[in-house]
């Protein structure tokens, strides 16, 4: 057997205490194969273990959760014998290196993720973060990521339908590509991957496995430095027709008995499944590899077990159901392979060519992987920025900016590149503040978000956390939705700077506390660190993908504007809250500024007014006021209607007039309402004791404000055409 050296081990990702660990834990030096197992299985990416401690900290119990944090993906109930599976997870660092199939893959796994549970999926969102448009990477890394993400989700068949494009410098060398599948399941017919009979039978389905994606998980524990090109063979590389096959196959066993436990082959691949199912059931394994069916030839046991080649499971079935589930796999066209059977050793015995190749106690590598209580600071808070020592730009002239800006430009040349009809349940299309989906069959849908605001949690993690929680929990009640539950992907720096932990800590200690006061509890997540480049890191990214249900579909609300001469109603207090802010950024070239602060007692009153206001069909429209304020708002309102129907504002001169209409502050929401149900709105508000007051009418085609207007045509030539043209750069220049 070949020394295992320290180059050898530091090459693994492994610290000297951590090998010591494994050397107390084996009584012995591992082999290459058994070191390249714990490599994967203690890898950040796999163990949490810089944010265990504080994940455990996260709400995630509500009497509508069936299933938590802990299994593939996170389960709710919406009644009627239902239920719906979701979670979000990231593929940051392969599709900055190879974009489309690293986004390509990303979309293949978390589709994975949810029907293993057996839920068919009915939905995809992704949460995207560039670099700078100005970096010369940025482009192609766009063109790429959103072809990989079109490509794979078309293919599939699952809708893409939502999510959310920000750029900003921090993300230069290591772009942020999370993912979010939403399935629908019968509640009685949920499969976990517990493990469970001495003896059944492991069987390998899908795809054969090569040598793509080798270490994948221990290269997304790392940061990037001049090398990481060099990293692509670690990248996988997707098939959606065969995803398409297995998604249906396994559906199909899944109707019958036959399957005791069910695991997605992820991240670490056959060594991350096989592990997890073993020690969720308190049982070991004995694998023969020699049965793993390999695309390629001569693969050693190490790299059978550490690829993370796409399109693949693994099974327990019930003894004697092989023939009948062989036979199923068969018609999909799809391997079938029993690999192993369970033994009742709680240890992992490999064998490769008649010879053991690896006996691992399967607890210790699972369960007593590191959990490190790494030192942290909070970061230092940002002085309040008061809106009298802003420069004050002139509202129409600084809305011309910000509407064309990266951020808020349109992202219709994304979206348009990703088929978010298939199925014909899509209500709500991208672009507004909440996907809407038909629960087909039923007059019940649901609406999902993804929010964040990475600026403000930079600025002041804990509050930033809190915001994005409330942001989605706005989202979904401006569609009329219910919130129900949250999934979330962590995006963060080295943990291992005590600053970069600190924002971790900050930024869930904050989530943690909106999702408590708004009912909102946690179901599933991921957590993605070291996205670095040369000691950079990126904006702390704490995304939330939210879920919520609309009992009647029928009601759901757009942001679109309907009528002229209908009051503009906003609910909620104006500060002219500046700092942190898009005006600040875009208009005034400033980032700094405290973040605002987010009231979630009163987050939760009005989202409750704003969905008993839906419900009742008192209004015409609705949208939270988020990035760019409430000017922003208005005329995403006025571009979103058919007509291009303009608004005529009343500022109040209580405040500078910049502030009031591009301040950001939190918990508000724009209203169209008809005059015959102006008064019945407003009582409303009283009654649940929501500040509410006119700022407007609906009418023409001209936004006006302090004297000044231009009209809704122009303003969405202005931001529709940002994107196109930005790509069209590039496109033209092949």
């Amino acid at each position: 057997m070949n020394k295992i050296t320290s180059d050898v081990i530091a090459s693994h990702g492994i610290k000297p205490e951590e090998y010591a660990k494994i050397l107390e834990i084996l009584g012995r030096e591992p082999n290459h194969t058994e070191l390249g197992i714990f490599s994967v299985m203690w890898s950040e990416h796999c163990s949490y273990k810089s944010s265990k401690k504080w994940l455990k900290t996260l709400p995630t119990t509500a009497p509508w959760v069936i299933c938590g944090p802990g299994e593939n993906a996170g389960v709710i109930d919406i009644g009627d014998g239902q239920a719906i599976i979701f979670k979000m997870e990231s593929h940051n660092h392969p599709s900055f290196i190879e974009p489309y199939q690293g986004a390509a893959t990303g979309v293949g796994g978390i589709l994975r993720d949810v029907f293993t549970m057996g839920a068919r999926p009915i939905a995809n969102l992704n949460a995207l973060r560039f670099g700078d448009p100005s970096h010369p990477k940025t482009r192609h890394l766009v063109a790429g990521v959103v072809a990989g993400i079109g490509g794979y989700g078309n293919c599939v068949g699952v809708p893409t339908v939502g999510g959310e494009t920000n750029f900003h410098s921090s993300y230069n060398g290591n772009i942020l590509v999370n993912a979010m599948t939403v399935g629908l399941a019968d509640k009685d017919r949920i499969f976990y991957s517990a493990a469970a009979g001495i003896g059944n039978p492991v069987v390998y389905v899908g795809s054969k496995t090569g040598r793509d994606g080798i270490h994948g998980a221990t290269m997304a524990s790392a940061e990037f430095n001049q090398d990481s090109e060099e990293k692509r063979p670690t990248v996988q590389v997707g098939d959606p027709f065969t995803e398409k096959l297995l998604i249906e196959a396994c559906l199909e066993l899944m109707a019958t008995d036959a399957i005791v436990a069910i695991q997605d082959m992820g991240a670490a691949g056959l060594t991350s499944s096989s592990f997890e199912m073993a020690s969720k059931g308190g049982l070991g394994i004995e694998m023969d590899l020699d049965a793993v069916p390999m695309r390629e030839e001569g693969m050693t046991a190490y790299e059978i077990m550490l690829s993370e080649s796409q399109e693949r499971m693994l099974l327990v079935l019930q003894p004697g159901k092989e023939a009948m589930a062989k036979a199923v796999f068969d018609k999909w066209e799809l391997d079938f392979a029993i690999v192993g059977h369970l033994t009742d050793s709680g240890r992992m015995v490999l064998k490769r060519h008649g010879a053991v190749v690896a006996d691992l106690p399967i607890d210790p590598l699972a369960l007593a992987s590191p959990e490190y209580d790494r030192p942290w600071v909070v970061p230092a808070k940002r002085p309040f920025v008061d809106a009298k020592d802003v420069e004050h730009h002139e509202p129409i002239e600084a809305l011309k900016t910000l509407i064309a800006c990266p951020d808020l430009a349109s992202k219709r040349w994304i979206y348009e590149q990703y088929d978010h009809m298939v199925m014909g349940d899509t209500v709500q299309r991208p672009g507004g503040d909440a996907a809407v989906v038909r629960i087909h069959g039923t007059v019940k849908a649901v609406a999902i978000t993804t929010d964040v605001t990475p600026r403000y949690c930079l600025a002041d993690p804990y509050e930033g956390g809190r915001q994005a929680v409330a942001e989605a929990y706005r989202n979904l009640s401006a569609v009329g939705a219910r919130p129900l539950a949250v999934t979330d992907n962590l995006n963060f720096g080295n943990p291992e700077k005590p600053e970069i932990m600190g924002q971790i800590v900050e930024a869930i200690r904050g989530m943690g506390q909106a999702c408590r006061e708004l009912d909102f509890p946690v179901v599933s997540g991921n957590v993605s660190l070291y996205n670095e480049t040369a000691g950079t890191a990126i904006l702390p990214t704490p995304a939330i993908g939210g879920v919520g249900l609309l009992d009647d579909v029928t009601k759901h609300m757009t942001v679109a504007f309907k009528g002229t001469d209908n009051a503009i109603v906003l609910l909620g207090e104006t500060k002219g809250w500046l700092g942190a802010s898009l005006y600040l950024r875009e208009v005034c070239g400033r980032e700094d500024g405290a973040p605002p602060p987010v009231a979630l007692h009163r987050e939760r009153r009005k989202g409750e007014l704003v969905r008993q206001l839906i419900d009742g069909r008192l209004i015409e429209a609705c949208h939270d006021i988020s990035d760019g304020g409430l000017l922003v708002a208005v005329a995403e309102m006025a571009m979103a209607s058919k007509d291009h129907i303009g608004a005529q504002l009343d500022a109040p001169s209580t405040l500078p007039l910049a502030a009031w209409c591009f301040g950001e502050d939190q918990g508000r929401y724009l209203l169209e309402v008809r005059e015959a149900e102006l008064a019945a709105v407003l009582e409303a508000a009283l009654e649940r004791d929501v500040g509410a007051r006119v700022i407007g009418r609906t009418g023409g085609h001209v936004i006006s404000v302090g004297g000044r207007g231009i009209r809704v045509d122009e303003l969405s030539a202005l931001n529709e055409s940002w994107l196109p043209g930005y790509m069209g750069e590039e496109m033209s220049g092949h």
